[in-house]
């Protein structure tokens, strides 16, 4: 849809009867609004236009018929500009929100580049007695505020990476290629890892060193890391948390009942000091990781430090969350 002001409305209607539908939904409509931002207002014109089959400028017929007043050059100028940043109402319809459904607004953490607002909306449907259907529809009244950085170049400017004097072009290739092997490596690691909790969000496989997977902090301000240290041919997993928020105070109850957890993760954790902060880790040397059976040994135990790292540490995160929310209230 869209509104008389240009604003993108995309709704994604699901039934919540399985946990892996309510797991990724969120990352689907996201998934949506990530390739819409890629269109201009004449490609979104023309979609409409060929599946109505219909002459003219049938969208903007249709805004009319809503709002006669509007203008149609500052119609499509909106429309391109919010096109252009990503600034969508995303709204996810449901017979029924629960609990776990909510939580799900940890996820919008990972999709930082665009501007969108995530509307939560329950319709349940009730038969009557005469046979009929009722829906109430409820837009969630408790919401969840996220912190997102977007930064926005002009147009007609570029984000000058600056140059690097020393390596140049090689330096440059050197990079780039480590970058694909450091992806190529988490689609693999990713590819094979199975999580029990259904409602944990996957990542998607970085360029860089590390993985990150959210935990039900407000903000997205604690999550699990899991790494490689190419020099050390070490792979690894470890609780984090941004200093100062509810996140860093949730890692911290958990720190303080550290001998009941680490039993709870298996008794190869450690407890630890990292920046100042106090974190759990877990951590294995394997050799070089470039030797498929090395690295296959190495997934298999990633993979199993990730999925106890997430069972132990999530349901613990959410539950020391929900004790300083009720502490407040």
């Amino acid at each position: 849809m869209v509104t008389p002001s240009g604003l993108p409305v995309l709704v994604e209607c699901k039934l919540w009867r399985n946990p892996e539908a309510r797991r990724e939904v969120v990352g689907q409509i996201l998934d949506y609004a990530k390739e819409l931002s890629r269109w201009s207002s004449s490609d979104l014109q023309r979609a409409v236009k060929q599946n109505l089959k219909r002459d003219g400028n049938p969208l903007l017929d249709i805004v009319r018929a809503a709002d006669p007043t509007i203008d149609e050059i500052e119609f499509n100028d909106a429309l391109t500009k919010n096109l252009r940043r990503g600034r969508f109402l995303l709204l996810i319809v449901g017979d029924g929100i629960r609990e776990g459904v909510e939580a799900l607004a940890e996820y919008l953490q990972a999709h930082a580049g665009l501007h969108f607002s995530l509307g939560l909306v329950e319709m349940p449907v009730y038969r009557m007695p005469d046979g009929g259907r009722l829906i109430v529809p409820r837009v969630l009244a408790r919401t969840t505020l996220i912190t997102r950085t977007v930064v926005t170049i002009p147009e007609g400017h570029a984000l000058d990476e600056g140059d690097d004097a020393e390596g140049g072009e090689e330096a440059d290739r050197d990079r780039m290629a480590l970058s694909d092997e450091q992806q190529s490596f988490w689609k693999a690691f990713l590819d094979i890892l199975e999580l029990d909790d259904p409602e944990q969000q996957i990542p998607k496989p970085a360029r860089q060193g590390h993985i990150g997977f959210t935990l039900p902090a407000p903000g997205g301000s604690a999550w699990i890391t899991a790494y490689r240290d190419i020099h050390r041919q070490m792979v690894g997993v470890f609780l984090s948390s941004r200093q100062g928020t509810v996140g860093e105070r949730a890692v911290q109850a958990i720190a303080d009942d550290w001998e009941i957890v680490k039993g709870e993760l298996g008794g190869t954790a450690e407890l630890i000091d990292r920046d100042n902060q106090q974190s759990i880790r877990d951590r294995r040397v394997f050799g070089s990781l470039k030797q498929p059976e090395v690295r296959e040994k190495a997934f298999a135990w990633l993979a199993e430090r990730t999925n106890t790292f997430v069972n132990v540490l999530r349901p613990r995160v959410r539950s020391a969350v929900a004790d300083e929310k009720a502490s407040t209230e």
